[in-house]
């Protein structure tokens, strides 16, 4: 054999036996963070410009879908929901408080009327009590009508507004169907409802805070919050946790300290909302996406939801004087507003309004949706959660890259959200440690494996945004390990029920996360154990896959082949490619085997992004190698990258960029964990510092632009000494 086969067998026999090593690690170490990890960078890895996005496109979208949904109003005021045939929950009360807003800020004069007929209706439902009030939602309806009576004051009669504030006096224990029941989310709105009525001066300040009072600590809110890890907010009616609706009861406590409560505790809720907020600037995908899995994922007002939950902090951290986080919020609330233009509709009779969950499929069908989803009730939440965030208290507000653009963090959710999420460089991968313990609603809202594959300036809906687990079928997909019984193929996701799963990080930075999921059988279950690594880097991820016990396996790519228009698509031995059209975004599975085969003959499955083909890749190999893409126009050619892909021992190279060991070096950034780096790729060191640090430096035509450290040092750039403060980046072409 010669001396360079001998070198390459090596070099796979090292590499082929490091998942292993991991696992062996992981149990002599604790490599997660036991606090919220800290954001600390300031360099963001990817180019990075503002968006021209202000609160004024709120205004902008939130006209349009206005405009859309007074075509459903009636003669008596109220919304009909165009699918239902009938008013549905509480779309007429959103709708008047939309529309208030809309005439606040000098626009839509024309809808004036429509607006007021709806308060008319919504509050007249409202004062007939819980029986009267559309499907029994009289928590609802509280909060926006009593908001919307200053939106109104001045543009219709004042004997009007009177009526209106009259009928908004009404006890709460008629409004509520019950004090005992509806003590999830629906309980923080009628607490912040109840304390918006109180400063309105509807009804007793001292009714209102015994109400909040008795909801806090005897109706299991506080609990929701302060007994989570992250202090994210449970629901509690999934098993795991919604990450969609947390946002929701997060959000109307926010709503509620902004309003300023100032109840005994007010301190309290601050700091476990803060807390919360923070945690979900983490989980935020780097296009603006909620996180997935839970009742109600995958629906577009979830992304608007966070857009609140984002601005509040901004508003709050502006006031504390804290400029930079209140930057980080607030770039992180206009990403989610961009998430969300791509599920508006732009055929009539539907133009303005949205698409409730997040594919382009004749909303008739209930795609994604649970039994409360509907069209006017969901596009009714987007019109109020926009209005609210765009009724903020003005403040000047710049941008900074937000955490998941950044990256350098890898976290598990608390154990009943059952999630982990890691970020290198805006390329972030979601996971789902545990498949779905009891379905609600005769639907599996979260499967086993890597979900979400996204990364900025990009499209995450092929990334895939989420896998699937059908309840009917027990068909389910993600980016998981397969692997063959006699002559029939399993995967994880589908037997999620005989693994327990574990999530580790061994090296985080915001150039490159080193990450697993170990998958275990349960005990008394024969079953193989996989070893699935990630490598994550601003431009890429690498998988690998090992397993004990299966001598036939390989990965799940869950494609997306059809979101209501066909996708294109390319299927070969060695690779599989998937974009909207020709020039757009594309997502690229690359193999790294030799040998490797591509399955196609799995029929999709129907997710709340569209169909989901799973596509099985394998190799002959003991260990199975995957290099995921997510490719931008501006990024070099998917065949490119695997021509040029090369495994070495400390890592890999390509036309994308380096690994080597703890550093990572694209076209735009070099950084990771060193005492010096090769910046250009021809053998010297242009960096070097006086100890081992942990460093970004930024590139601008290859040269080296800014830089920043984890700790004061001494460095040398090109022959020039610096002297760099921690996290502190410094200009280099100075």
């Amino acid at each position: 054999m010669s001396r360079t086969k001998r070198e390459t067998s090596r070099v796979r026999r090292a590499l082929a036996a490091l998942p292993w090593l991991l696992l062996i690690l992981r149990a002599f170490s604790a490599d997660l963070p036991s606090t919220l990890p800290q954001i600390q960078y300031h360099l963001a890895p990817q180019p990075w410009s503002e968006l021209r996005l202000s609160r004024a496109d709120y205004l902008t979208t939130l006209e349009e879908v206005c405009r859309a949904m007074s075509a459903f109003q009636d003669q008596s005021g109220a919304i009909i929901d165009p699918y239902l045939k009938r008013e549905h929950q509480y779309s007429t009360p959103y709708y008047a408080y939309a529309v208030g807003t809309l005439l606040k800020h000098g626009r839509a004069y024309d809808l004036r009327t429509s607006g007021s007929k709806a308060m008319d209706h919504a509050t007249r439902c409202f004062a007939g009590g819980s029986a009267s009030i559309p499907d029994r939602h009289g928590e609802f309806f509280i909060a926006p009508l009593t908001s919307a009576l200053d939106l109104y004051r001045g543009l219709v009669p004042q004997v009007l507004i009177g009526t209106w504030r009259s009928r908004l006096q009404i006890s709460l224990e008629n409004v509520l169907e019950s004090f005992d029941t509806h003590t999830n989310n629906w309980r923080t709105y009628a607490m912040k409802g109840e304390w918006f009525r109180a400063q309105a001066g509807l009804v007793s300040r001292q009714g209102a805070l015994a109400f909040i009072r008795d909801a806090w600590l005897s109706r299991s809110q506080r609990e929701r919050i302060a007994e989570d890890k992250w202090n994210l907010y449970q629901d509690r009616l999934t098993d795991p946790e919604s990450h969609a609706v947390e946002a929701v009861g997060r959000g109307n406590l926010l709503a509620l300290m902004l309003d300023k409560y100032d109840g005994e505790y007010a301190t309290e809720m601050w700091r476990m909302l803060e807390r919360g907020t923070t945690t979900s600037l983490l989980l935020q995908d780097p296009t603006g996406q909620c996180p997935p899995n839970g009742r109600t994922d995958n629906h577009v007002f979830n992304d608007v939801l966070y857009l609140l939950c984002f601005e509040a902090m901004a508003v709050k951290a502006d006031q504390d004087g804290e400029s930079l986080q209140a930057a980080r919020f607030h770039r992180a609330a206009l990403l989610s507003y961009r998430s969300i233009l791509r599920w508006k509709r732009q055929a009539a009779p539907w133009v303005g309004a949205f698409f409730v969950t997040k594919n382009r499929l004749d909303p008739a069908q209930r795609v994604g949706y649970q039994p409360a989803s509907n069209y006017g009730n969901y596009n009714g939440a987007l019109m109020y959660h926009l209005a609210e965030a765009a009724n903020l208290p003005i403040v000047s507000l710049r941008q900074q890259p937000a955490p998941s653009e950044i990256g350098g963090y890898a976290f598990e959710t608390d154990p009943r959200f059952g999630s982990a999420v890691a970020n290198a460089g805006g390329m972030q991968v979601f996971f789902t440690l545990r498949g779905d313990a009891k379905p609600r609603y005769d639907t599996n809202w979260s499967v086993l494996g890597a979900v979400r594959l996204s990364r900025v300036n990009w499209d995450s809906r092929l990334g895939p945004s989420d896998g699937y687990n059908d309840f009917k079928t027990g068909r389910a997909v993600s980016l998981c390990p397969t692997w063959r019984e006699g002559r029939k193929w399993f995967s994880v996701a589908e037997e999620y029920r005989k693994f327990q799963t574990s999530f580790s990080a061994e090296f985080v930075h915001p150039m490159l996360v080193r990450c697993s999921l170990t998958y275990q059988p349960v005990e008394g279950v024969v079953a193989p154990t996989f070893v699935q690594e990630f490598i994550l880097t601003p431009d890429g991820v690498l998988v690998t896959l090992s397993a004990k016990g299966a001598e036939k396996f390989g990965i799940i790519l869950p494609v997306l082949v059809d979101d209501g228009r066909p996708l294109s698509t390319r299927f070969s031995p060695s690779s599989v490619r998937v974009s909207f059209s020709p020039q757009s975004d594309e997502q690229c599975f690359i193999s790294l085997n030799p040998q490797s085969q591509v399955f196609t003959d799995d029929p999709p499955v129907l997710s709340s992004y569209g169909w989901l083909k799973p596509v099985r890749m394998t190799s002959p190999s003991s260990v199975v190698r995957l290099f995921v893409y997510p490719r931008n126009p501006q990024s070099p050619a998917a065949d490119d990258v695997q021509r040029s892909l090369r495994l070495t021992s400390t890592g890999f190279t390509s036309v994308l960029g380096t690994l080597d060991g703890s550093l990572y070096r694209s076209r735009f950034a070099v950084g990771g964990q060193a005492s010096s780096a090769d910046l250009e790729g021809d053998g010297d060191n242009e960096v070097e510092f006086d100890e081992t640090v942990g460093f970004i430096v930024q590139l601008e035509r290859g040269e080296p632009h800014r830089i920043e450290v984890d700790r004061a040092v001494a460095a040398r750039v090109k022959g020039r000494r610096v002297l760099l403060k921690a996290f502190t980046p410094a200009d280099l072409k100075r």
